[in-house]
């Protein structure tokens, strides 16, 4: 998952009081020099960002609001784009120059990048910062095992470890078209397997999209294929585990599993898309598409099941569309006990730093404060159904708090909303935050409203949001207003208390290993997936496990487990120290 944003760094003083006196978000004219004068010749930095999921210039509202500002234009690279992440990412490294910005893994990577010299110390910086440092403990913990602060933490918070960070759907679930399960007389599910007739009944009855062309049950996309193949993965977390390695560990730490045993919630996954596409529910292209052209199916409604609220619903609720009563909601799965990340007390899994090489630093360290900041979180977090987006444009401060204006509705709620010119034109979506990794949490409390800068939590918001989709699934589901509610009252919810764990970077031997044996368990299980039966896929798995075996899989399993352990420990700690 999928869960997606970005938060920036000021350096305080006359820049916190020059953005202060001006109001939030206003465009500025053509030509403006950014910053009330403060940065006058424009730039353009290269953002090297392992989570993009665009490359190039960016343009639209964002990146007018980041020129208005800084006078600053961003050329973002993205290895999940470019495709050869691994081999971008070291070619560039090798160069002595990843980019300008960057936002990478926490661990291993960042390991790499301090002490192969492609960081800058931010300490003079961050000393300056007036938002980035409210999170001094959360930069302090990123930082320890370093002279110096090198990179800021993302996904950061003010809420308890223990309470979901997600808001009103967890990041994972069984999310189906619910207006074709309501068709077919809401039939219970009590396992994922047998979520199998219905999808088949679902796509029976509607073998094309809304745009003509086949639709299926099942559609995936090789773009973030790393230890496993992700998509096989998903299901997984709606059993309360995630992935560390090659170890899938459940939230609670009562289980451990390896992915390529046969009893593994990995292998039950693999099965039930193998039988998917034995019985003509898994779209052909899905070995060849990516995420891009994925989602414009979800858009045209070519694909009936979504592993996440935030591709399904986002792609396809629209306002006229749930006005129809059409969209996705989650399924009652009776057997599932959704994954939920805990709020990460020490931030998420990715860091925000800057290159050695940048030629303008103190620029780039006043973006990075900004994200944090009130109007950055807004801005930046605009892309993933959480935040607003601009005030002005997307929402306004109401009698009795922030309201959606009408733009705002459209935009927000999926619908193709043209951007006027002053904002920097386009289609609204074409021009969120390129960034794609939340710095400040959406569900925390914005300073400036007293409300979470996530939209949907906003009365005003509630108070308007009915349609007959959701009016139906929550009569369905006990008249329960949210999916964290439902999942609450079933006790279907499994929280892991963020820790902000990261493991530890693998040895050379390792991590040669583990890339040899990656490699075979991705090319595997999608062959597992479209083999022609049971007995063929069957025979590919001893093939997976004697091959990884051969290998050495076992030695970087035993890394994995050990790892798997120390993070649900750091996550026992950490809930009871902070509750």
């Amino acid at each position: 998952m999928k869960l997606k944003n970005l938060a920036v760094l000021f350096t305080a003083g006359a820049l916190a009081v020059s953005l202060a006196a001006c109001s939030k978000n206003q465009p500025e004219g053509e030509g403006s020099s950014g910053s009330d004068g403060k940065y006058a010749d424009p730039i353009t930095i290269d953002v090297f960002d392992g989570l993009a999921n665009f490359m190039g210039i960016k343009e639209g509202w964002f990146a007018k609001i980041v020129k208005d500002k800084f006078n600053m234009e961003m050329n973002i690279i993205a290895p999940n784009v470019a495709g050869q992440g691994d081999t971008l990412y070291n070619t560039r490294v090798a160069g002595g120059d990843l980019g300008d910005l960057v936002i990478m893994d926490k661990g291993q990577q960042l390991d790499e990048l301090v002490e192969g010299g492609l960081l800058m110390d931010l300490s003079n910086d961050y000393a300056d910062m007036t938002y980035a440092n409210e999170f001094d403990a959360a930069v302090d913990k990123l930082n320890a095992s370093y002279d110096g602060i090198y990179g800021l933490p993302t996904s950061v918070s003010h809420l308890k470890p223990t309470e979901p960070s997600e808001g009103e759907d967890p990041t994972f679930g069984p999310f189906l078209r619910w207006d074709y399960y309501a068709e077919l007389g809401y039939p219970e599910i009590a396992t994922l397997e047998d979520l199998l007739p219905i999808l088949a009944d679902m796509q029976a009855a509607h073998p094309t999209g809304d745009n003509g062309q086949p639709a299926y049950a099942l559609s995936f996309f090789k773009d973030w294929d790393g230890n496993m193949m992700n998509n096989a993965k998903q299901p997984t977390c709606f059993y309360g585990y995630d992935e560390l390695g090659f170890v899938l560990a459940k939230a609670d730490g009562s289980d451990y599993q390896s992915i390529i045993d046969s009893d593994s919630e990995y292998v039950r996954t693999l099965k039930f898309f193998q039988k998917a596409q034995e019985m003509g529910l898994v779209d052909p292209e899905s070995s060849t598409q990516n995420y891009d052209t994925l989602f414009t199916k979800y858009q045209n409604g070519q694909v009936l099941f979504s592993f996440w609220p935030w591709l399904g619903q986002s792609a396809y609720n629209t306002t006229e569309h749930l006005a129809q009563g059409k969209g996705f909601e989650i399924a009652p799965l009776e057997d599932m006990t959704v994954f939920s990340y805990g709020a990460e007390v020490y931030g998420g899994k990715q860091f925000i730093g800057i290159g050695s090489q940048a030629e303008d630093p103190e620029r780039i360290a006043d973006f990075i404060d900004w994200l944090y900041s009130p109007e950055g979180t807004n801005d930046s977090g605009s892309d993933t159904m959480s935040a607003p987006g601009p005030e002005g444009l997307t929402w306004e401060e109401g009698t009795d708090g922030p309201v959606l204006t009408d733009f705002g509705k459209k935009a927000l709620l999926g619908s193709e909303a043209e951007v006027a010119a002053e904002w920097g034109g386009g289609i609204y979506e074409d021009g969120v935050s390129p960034l794609n990794v939340p710095v400040v949490l959406a569900i925390d409390e914005n300073p400036e409203t007293n409300y979470p800068y996530k939209y949907t939590f906003w009365p005003s918001y509630q108070a308007e949001n009915t349609n007959p989709l959701l009016t139906d699934w929550q009569s369905q589901m006990g008249d329960v207003a949210t999916t964290m509610d439902y999942l609450k009252a079933q006790d279907q919810l499994m929280v892991a208390p963020g820790a902000s764990f990261v493991a530890p970077a693998d040895s050379a031997e390792i991590e040669t290993v583990r890339n040899q044996v990656k490699a075979q368990i991705v090319s595997y299980s999608w062959q597992m997936v479209f083999a022609p039966d049971q007995a063929g896929f069957d025979s590919l798995l001893t093939q997976m496990q004697s091959t990884v075996d051969g290998l050495g899989y076992q030695t970087v399993l035993e890394w994995d487990m050990a790892n798997a352990k120390d993070q649900n420990a750091q996550r026992q700690a950490v809930a009871k120290e902070f509750g």
